[in-house]
């Protein structure tokens, strides 16, 4: 593919590996982290009320602020700032290595979250202009492909850690190396493309109308789906409370999850790129069959719960981030990026603190809040095909 295109293909392709490398690192050190998180936080004295809480209050603050960088990131044109930026906040992850409290621990855990939410719409901008080269589904492919190949490196390294010296200290440790390689990369991919909207030609002829009549279901699609999606920590609190896997598996588990996640990334990519949107109808039936499996069947649940949590994972990162591209103009890419991830966001968020609940009053009632969640988002996934029609 690379020997016969054309420079500005080639170019993009470059960019794409360049920018998914950078993920790799970066999924190494904060994955590594967030396979742990919910044990972590369990040994070091939280409730599963507060994890719930930590890890959604992380992603809510982590997707709720790209409003506002995406916003500026377009404002400015100046992409790149907040990429670098958002990248080297993922430092407070081998800073947990001197946590002494479970408040100091989600603190940094939050840190982190908010560095993603300051870089992530800047960086699926930099994507979106490489990626309308290749076609946009196989270019975010690519991306999440890698970037989950460090996904599950992290936990993996974690899971070492843990079996060797049985405490989460050298495991935070081991991350200050991973972290010290994607600054290093970032750097590179800079240099390399220090305007990235080079890559994208301008087009006045693309219609920014379709942002309202499209994305507004859209958004809601994604809200329902998201209440109802679990956030992993809670899933490995409920492993590890009762004992249906033991703990230096749950990482494993992770990583189990995060590979599923690239090779789903790349078939649903290319998927998307021949049948555009429609392929989000697997987004509520997954979602829905998580906990069923996870919580009802023991340790062969709990293992194919996770695959499919990790499939979930896949479509979501790939089809919704390039679907944002084809509908809105260049001009506006950040902003609707940053739009987009807060309803992702928030909404998971308020999902995660009802099911952090219904966890500690009644696993049915639990299950129940998610399939009335995701049955909606079905639902209102119909109307949007019905209206992209």
């Amino acid at each position: 593919m690379i020997k016969n295109a054309s420079p500005r293909l080639r170019l993009a392709l470059v960019v794409i590996v360049l920018m998914g490398t950078v993920s790799l690192f970066g999924d190494i050190v904060y994955e590594g982290a967030r396979s742990v998180t919910g044990p972590y936080l369990l040994v070091m004295g939280a409730s599963a009320f507060t994890v719930s809480v930590v890890a959604g209050l992380g992603e809510f603050l982590g997707y709720g602020i790209r409003l506002i960088s995406g916003y500026f990131a377009d404002r400015t044109r100046n992409y790149w700032v907040f990429t670098i930026t958002g990248y080297l906040m993922i430092g407070a992850i081998p800073l947990l290595v001197f946590a002494g409290s479970w408040e100091t621990a989600a603190f940094l855990l939050i840190v982190e979250r908010i560095g993603k939410g300051i870089r992530s719409p800047s960086k699926d901008a930099i994507l979106s202009h490489a990626a309308k080269e290749c076609g946009r589904g196989f270019g975010f492919g690519i991306h999440e492909a890698m970037d989950q190949i460090g996904a599950v490196l992290g936990p993996l390294l974690f899971s070492g850690a843990l079996l060797l010296y049985g405490e989460y200290q050298p495991g935070f440790a081991l991350m200050s190396l991973p972290f010290l390689l994607l600054v290093v990369a970032l750097v590179v991919a800079w240099r390399k493309i220090p305007d990235p909207q080079q890559l994208e030609e301008h087009d006045d002829t693309q219609q920014t109308d379709l942002f309202p009549g499209i994305m507004v279901p859209y958004s809601l699609f994604t809200a329902f789906v998201m209440a109802g999606f679990f956030v992993f920590p809670l899933l490995a609190f409920h492993f590890k409370q009762l004992s249906i896997v033991p703990d230096a598996q749950i990482p494993f588990f992770y990583a189990i999850a995060m590979g599923v996640d690239a090779v789903v990334a790349l078939i649903i990519g290319k998927a998307y790129d021949r049948r555009g949107i429609g392929v989000l109808f697997l987004l509520p039936i997954l979602g829905a069959c998580v906990p069923v499996l996870a919580f009802s069947f023991g340790y062969p649940g709990a293992l194919l719960g996770t695959i499919l949590w990790g499939a979930a994972m896949g479509v979501q990162e790939t089809v919704l981030r390039a679907a944002v591209a084809d509908y809105t103009h260049i001009s506006k890419r950040g902003t609707a990026y940053g739009i987009l991830n807060t309803v992702y966001g928030a909404a998971w968020f308020a999902g995660s603190v009802t099911m952090g609940m219904l966890y500690e009053f009644n696993i049915s009632l639990l299950i129940a809040f998610v399939a009335i969640m995701q049955a909606g988002g079905f639902v209102i996934f119909h109307h949007l095909m019905r209206r992209m029609r």
